[in-house]
């Protein structure tokens, strides 16, 4: 069995040493792992309809339908309206500005569901006007960067999704669960930014609205809140399914896009759907090669192994989802969310089965942990973002990102050892 073990993680290390995407070294990883157990293991029948039954998913077909909402919103307007809201309540105290991008990455992130599009579209705007108003360039990037790492947290979340899907959890408790968290990181970032801005001594140049001007930003942004409160009330109220609720989503955005603020062209229409079939792909494609790889581990019983090996801690839940969480921060920084979702999920499930952990919780941390990846180099896309957004290099960025992400590591670990902080409120709102 550890023979086996070594030799999975060996074709799987190997390949993407090699420089091959982590999909194809899923699948090359698979095959060799069948070639070496030999017997029917090797039919390329079973592999190719283990292939095709990656995605065959009524579930992960709400993957899509989000992504598609979200490149609709962002192309048909909703962005800046979003900034504008939020500037009428907190763009006049003193660091204004940071709050204001605290708040849309959270109000944004209810709508794209992915970091990285949210990084891309807020920091386009957002860091040039923080930058304009006697910000420090790198130190607005660094704030933009890990203000939207509530995107996967935050409904609809497609890592939330994925891990669904993978380990067969409802999607409408994750997206429940993800709420408060979501809530807590967002005020982590306040308090964070409270003292960095104080540090700096920024004061906020932002003008008075009139009532009348406030009155038609507010009015304007509702149209974009209105969205997420429909797809969580629909799904709190059991209205329509999460894959479902992707296709509301898809129809709302349309209408606000081309009907309430009219700028939603045939070119965007025609971009945004390009966009989200190359995004969706790429994760459909990651889903399909990650079910060879897990049919794999399974007839190989590398699971049921390492359960075994780690037996001795499935009495201790705490310190079992210590290991696992910092396994996963850990591996955060070389691999991206989808990719260690779906390779880790098949490995941890036994463990935290075994254990008495509650599969909805679990999949809640298991991603807070996951998405704090996305900005700790080398890796790190949503730094990448950031940066080009930005126009400034990685190594500026690193410095001011680490506050932000040394508190919501903490916070992680919080939720670990005060699960309530998440399955309280996941009870409240019917998870």
């Amino acid at each position: 069995m550890i023979l086996t073990l070594t030799m999975f993680l060996l074709f799987l290390v190997g390949g993407i040493a090699l420089g091959l995407p982590i999909a194809i070294a899923l699948i090359f990883c698979g095959i060799c792992t069948a070639l070496y157990l030999g017997g029917s293991n090797a039919n390329v029948q079973i592999i190719a309809t283990k292939l095709m039954s990656g995605t065959d998913s009524v579930t992960m077909m709400a993957l899509p339908f989000f992504v598609m909402a979200g490149e609709l919103m962002n192309r048909g307007g909703l962005t800046k309206r979003i900034i504008n809201f939020c500037n009428i309540f907190v763009g006049r105290v003193k660091g204004g500005l940071g709050y204001v991008t605290i708040l849309a990455c959270l109000m944004f992130a209810s709508l794209v569901g992915s970091a990285v599009a949210s990084t891309a579209a807020l920091g386009a705007i957002l860091i040039p006007m923080m930058a304009k108003s006697g910000y420090d360039r790198a130190k607005a990037a660094g704030l933009v960067a890990s203000a939207n790492i509530v995107a996967p947290i935050m409904p609809p979340s497609i890592p939330m999704i994925v891990y669904g899907v993978s380990a067969g959890v409802s999607i409408k408790s994750l997206f429940m669960g993800g709420i408060f968290p979501a809530i807590y990181f967002t005020v982590i970032m306040c308090g964070v930014w409270f003292f960095v801005c104080r540090k700096d001594g920024v004061k906020s140049n932002e003008p008075r609205l009139s009532f009348k001007e406030t009155l038609k930003v507010f009015l304007s942004g509702l149209w974009a809140l209105l969205l997420p409160v429909i797809i969580l009330v629909g799904l709190r109220g059991g209205i329509f399914t999460a894959t479902e609720a992707g296709v509301v989503a898809v129809v709302y955005a349309l209408f606000v896009g081309i009907v309430v603020y009219r700028e939603l062209t045939l070119k965007d229409l025609f971009t945004s759907f390009i966009s989200a079939a190359k995004m969706s792909a790429v994760v459909m494609f990651l889903a399909a090669a990650a079910n060879v790889a897990a049919y794999l581990m399974t007839v190989s019983r590398i699971p049921q192994a390492i359960t075994e090996s780690l037996s001795g801690l499935t009495s201790h839940p705490i310190l079992l989802m210590t290991i696992l969480m910092t396994i996963i921060i850990v591996m955060g920084t070389c691999v991206d969310v989808v990719p260690t979702i779906l390779i880790m999920t098949p490995i941890m499930l036994p463990l935290i089965t075994a254990a008495g952990i509650d599969k909805v919780y679990f999949g809640i941390v298991f991603t807070l942990a996951n998405v704090l990846g996305l900005t700790s180099p080398p890796v790190g896309p949503v730094l990448n973002v950031a940066c080009a957004t930005g126009k400034i290099r990685m190594e500026e960025i690193i410095k001011p990102v680490i506050p932000y992400y040394l508190f919501q590591m903490a916070l992680v670990y919080l939720f670990i050892l005060f699960p309530g902080l998440i399955t309280v409120p996941l009870g409240w709102l019917g998870g």
